[in-house]
This record gives C-alpha cells, sequence and structure tokens, in this order.
C-alpha cells in the first residue's frame, strides 16, 4: 500500500493524489485504507515517515568511523548522492511538502527528531578532522548536510528543467561520476578553506 501511496503523492502531490486511485491501484478498498491511516493526511504522512526513515536508516548503516575523515565526508556525500538517484519520489515527496510549508511533517512525531542521528554523525566525522587538523573550526553540521542536501535535491528535482535550458541531464550515466566526485570536492573546499 505504502509503495503505491508513495508513487501516487510523488506522481500528483498531495492536494492531487486520490485515495480512491491508490486503493484500485492495491486492490483494496478506501474503507480499507482509512482503517488502516485514519484519513488521506495520515496516510501522506506515514508515506513522508516511511521516505525520510529510509535515507536515515542507510545513514547510520554507513560505518565512517573507521575512515579517514574526509574519505568519510566523502562517503556520506556519495550516501545522500546514491540515494536521491535512485529514490527520485523521495526527492518530490519533499519538494511537495515545501510547497505545503512543511505542515505535514510538523505532524508527525517520527520525523520531528529523525535527523538527529545524521547530524550526530557528521558531528563525529568534523569533531575528528578538527582533532586531526585537516578541517576548519567553524564549520556546522547542518551547514554540511544542507549543502549536500542541496547538491543531490537540484540535481535530481531540476532535471528536466536544467536540460531544456543548458541541454545537459544532469542524470546522464556518463556525467554520474564527474557529478559524485565533484560532489564530494565541494564539501572538502568548504571544510578545507582556511
Amino acid at each position: 500500500m505504502l509503495d503505491v501511496a508513495t508513487a501516487e503523492f510523488a506522481d500528483k502531490g498531495y492536494a492531487g493524489a486520490r485515495v480512491d486511485e491508490i486503493a484500485a491501484k492495491t486492490s483494496t478498498t478506501k474503507r480499507m485504507l482509512y482503517y488502516y491511516f485514519g484519513n488521506k493526511e495520515q496516510l501522506y504522512i506515514a508515506v513522508l515517515e516511511r521516505a525520510y526513515t529510509g535515507i536515515r536508516t542507510i545513514e547510520q548503516e554507513l560505518d565512517v568511523e573507521r575512515l579517514d575523515p574526509a574519505d568519510a565526508i566523502r562517503q556520506l556525500a556519495g550516501l545522500t548522492f546514491d540515494h536521491h538517484e535512485s529514490h527520485p519520489d523521495f526527492v518530490r515527496l519533499v519538494s511537495i511538502e515545501n510547497i505545503h510549508h512543511a505542515e505535514h511533517i510538523a505532524r508527525s512525531s517520527v520525523l520531528s527528531g529523525l535527523a538527529n542521528p545524521a547530524l550526530d554523525v557528521l558531528a563525529r566525522i568534523l569533531a575528528r578532522g578538527r582533532a586531526a587538523g585537516v578541517f576548519r573550526d567553524d564549520v556546522d553540521p547542518l551547514d554540511v548536510h544542507m549543502v549536500i542536501s542541496a547538491f543531490c535535491v537540484f540535481r535530481t528535482a531540476n532535471r528536466h528543467t536544467f536540460n531544456a535550458i543548458f541541454k545537459r541531464d544532469m542524470l546522464d550515466p556518463a556525467l554520474r561520476a564527474h557529478y559524485r566526485t565533484m560532489l564530494g570536492d565541494l564539501v572538502l573546499a568548504q571544510l578545507t578553506a582556511r
């Protein structure tokens, strides 16, 4: 049910998605969906919770403690890059939720603390890099997270407009390694600039 609901909300937005359509595609009834999720908004929040939990789970599974701080940053940036590229519905859901001023995320008890472990991982990497004398002392983990997210979301969310204007498909497989390396280079440049 959540797979179909994810595709429907990502494709049509919160306002445009129809619970009847989701029910039909899952061979169930609207009543059954409401039994499990309460209403359309709760179904949408469940979709958002699952989408955000997905990336936060793989961030937590990344073993960066054994890596050199610069390599750890590259691994974390690459993980976000790979995730956003392979989960375009996640990027669309984030965009849709921003259109709604995060009103649904704000109603989720799950999502309110979900980002803290990701920031903790970044904080530990930055602390190790500072201790080793390779990272600046004045860089905030949330700023690093924002830079990584901004690059990865832009690349996926703006693929079509960027291609129409500049004739470059940012998701072209021939450019993938270039962009993945560029992201790591950008973040490390921020962390090491004096």
